[in-house]
């Protein structure tokens, strides 16, 4: 596509965007002044229009005292609802997915936010707002600060710097001079180390290996060890998390990458998560839609039971169904769902079962200690974990260490109410009225310049695009509030 034509498009983009907001306005007033909406929340695996009992409910079995969404400032909650009006729109989201695609592989000058003013203008105010955390360390800890006074326990924070995995990327390597590939390694190395002194302890950093550059590429692509530059500089990174109490999540990417991905990220949990047993620095990544994870998150937890250290387990549902191989994935969601909820309750239990099951001849050995970061969007899949936590507790069994996350602009239905619920466990808690369960949750957040974010934009489009159900319900939920706000309840 052209420079010219692209612009065009973007031109005619724009116009469809101003005419969604207008009429998206006007239908609000017109549906909510005829009827109160009280859809709750919904997750993908029900039906959108059936409300979803609170998750304050497994704590509690009492109904919170305002809607969880209530917990969002009214600026975001609006731009919140025209972006899940998008997202649930077939059309309007192939729209978006286009112009992202667009703008993300564009080498022209006017197609770059980052030297296009209009433009940059334009995505920033909105999908780069829903999204990411900010362009400068300022930015970046005034979105920080917004969601700890929301009630967030803290965030995953990540530097959005990443490489396109293709056969001319992957070429790169081998005719790029030693400066060039060096000078990558260093650019993401400075960035991640910034990440990691903006975030407080207690707070995560996420890390994308392919943010080094081509060398990264090159060698994960051929499952070689990382080399000189890139060793060092990742040992830099996980020296400075350590001091400043910052656990790292090593995250999941493109399949063809993945085997590379999980020996470095293995290597670096055996240096770094054995010093204190039951506590993890470094996390891996398990992408449960692809067949292949069972067998090996089974590998993994017979590698920290035999070496001796806690593996550091992110469990999230997939994030590449655009550019991996369909064969790779389940056939239905509903294997992907059954699959993540196993998964999960065998970790929380730490006990082998559903499918997860041991390696050959190592039944005998047990579990080891492990850490559960629980990345969902899923209403049902949290509900789940809550209750088996909480069971847990009344019947004093041990438990992991357990945090759970959303991503920033989404699932903000699930994730206000996973504070809500916080909030009420640790007052139950101080009142002496009910020794109860805790809920930590965290919101994913990214940041960079908007052009570095362009990549991280297109995949939660084309998430969008593949979970439609949920950001229907999303929409819905968002709806009632924007309701109960207007026009009162």
């Amino acid at each position: 596509m052209s420079p010219y034509r692209s612009l065009k498009v973007l031109d005619h983009h724009r116009h469809v965007f101003n005419i969604v907001f207008q009429t998206q306005k006007r239908w609000l007033h017109y549906s909510l002044a005829r009827q109160a909406v009280t859809t709750t929340a919904s997750s993908s695996s029900s039906p959108p229009n059936v409300p979803a009992p609170p998750i304050s409910d497994i704590l509690t079995r009492k109904q919170p005292v305002k809607p969880p969404l209530s917990l969002l400032p009214f600026t975001s909650l609006v731009r919140s609802y025209l972006i899940a009006s998008i997202s649930s729109s077939p059309a309007l989201l192939s729209l978006c997915l286009r112009l992202f695609s667009t703008l993300a592989r564009s080498p022209s000058p006017i197609l770059n936010p980052d030297r296009n003013p209009i433009l940059r203008y334009l995505v920033k105010k909105t999908f780069y707002a829903q999204y990411c955390a900010g362009e400068t360390s300022n930015e970046v800890e005034r979105t920080i600060s917004d969601l700890r006074k929301v009630g967030y326990e803290g965030v995953i924070l990540a530097y959005a710097r990443e490489f396109d995995v293709s056969a001319g990327q992957l070429g790169t390597a081998e005719t790029k001079n030693a400066t060039e590939a060096n000078g990558e390694i260093e650019a993401w190395k400075k960035g991640t180390l910034e990440t990691v002194s903006l975030a407080s302890k207690g707070d995560f950093v996420a890390l994308k290996f392919t943010g080094a550059g081509s060398q990264a590429l090159h060698l994960l692509a051929r499952e070689l060890p990382p080399n000189e530059e890139i060793e060092q500089a990742t040992t830099e990174i996980c020296e400075l998390a350590k001091a400043r109490g910052v656990p790292l999540l090593f995250d999941a990417e493109q399949q063809s990458l993945q085997h590379g991905i999980d020996a470095w990220t293995l290597e670096f949990q055996k240096r770094y998560n054995s010093d204190a047993p039951g506590h993890a620095l470094v996390h891996g990544t398990y992408q449960t839609y692809l067949r292949s994870i069972p067998a090996t998150l089974a590998r993994h937890l017979a590698a920290a039971k035999d070496k001796g250290f806690t593996l550091g387990v992110k469990l999230v549902r997939g994030a590449y169904m655009g550019s991996d191989p369909r064969h790779l994935f389940w056939s239905k969601k509903e294997d992907t769902d059954k699959v993540y909820n196993s998964i999960v309750e065998a970790v929380l239990r730490r006990r082998y079962g559903g499918v997860l099951v041991p390696l050959h001849g190592t039944e005998e050995k047990g579990f080891p200690e492990v850490n559960l970061v629980l990345a969902s969007h899923n209403h049902e899949t949290v509900k789940k974990a809550l209750a088996i936590r909480q069971k847990q507790l009344e019947e004093k069994e041990g438990r992991i260490n357990l945090v759970y996350g959303q991503l920033m602009g989404m699932a903000d239905e699930v994730s206000c109410e996973l504070v809500q619920a916080g909030k009420h466990g640790k007052h139950l808690e101080e009142s002496g009225i009910k020794r109860t369960d805790v809920p930590k949750a965290y919101k994913y957040l990214v940041w960079g310049s908007v052009s570095e974010c362009l990549k991280y934009l297109l995949r939660r489009a084309e998430e969008n695009r593949d979970a439609f159900e949920r950001t229907k319900g999303s929409r819905l939920a968002l709806r009632a509030e924007l309701g109960r706000r207007v026009f009162g309840s």
